[in-house]
């Protein structure tokens, strides 16, 4: 067996143990049926579904040839960092650490948070275009989750609310 593809094969595998990964965390939950759905059902069917996603780019990665084999790059580190930076520091300010008595943040200094952390993960960082896409997503998050979906979650840090 000869892998044409290794991107494809790897991101193939990869999506097949995630799948199968979510499908198996799901039957911890009730599943129920096509008419009553229990709270596993979704995540059952998109493991499923992503599993199956990746059995098939594993197998286009055997199967159809491509000009230099596809090879897998080296791995991107500064992406990666601040992605996964901006992805911590949001949950940690809209939900605080008590651990350390780091107060909640709100909702809206953590949209700014992420928005800024991750942009740095570019190759070219703009600050005024960060600022109008930050403003754009916390306005946008804010009618959706607070006003639209009324879900109870700081949107303000706490010095400012009390």
């Amino acid at each position: 067996m000869n892998i044409k593809s290794q991107k494809d094969f790897f991101s193939g595998l990869m999506f097949m143990v995630a799948g199968v990964a979510f499908a198996w965390g799901a039957t911890g939950y009730t599943i129920g049926t096509g008419a009553r759905m229990g709270p596993g059902y979704f995540p059952l069917a998109l493991g499923i579904l992503l599993a199956v996603l990746g059995g098939i780019i594993t197998f286009k990665a055997l199967v159809v040839e491509t000009v230099d084999g596809d090879k897998i790059g080296k791995l991107a580190w500064k992406p990666l960092f601040f992605i996964i930076a901006a992805n911590l520091v949001f949950g940690v300010m809209v939900g605080g650490l008590p651990s350390i008595h780091l107060p909640a943040m709100g909702l809206i200094a953590g949209i700014y948070a992420l928005t800024f952390i991750a942009s740095l993960a570019g190759d070219a960082f703009n600050a005024k275009e960060t600022a109008v896409l930050a403003t754009v997503l916390a306005a946008m998050s804010y009618v959706a989750f607070v006003l639209l979906l009324k879900l109870q979650f700081p949107v303000w840090p706490a010095f400012i609310v009390a």
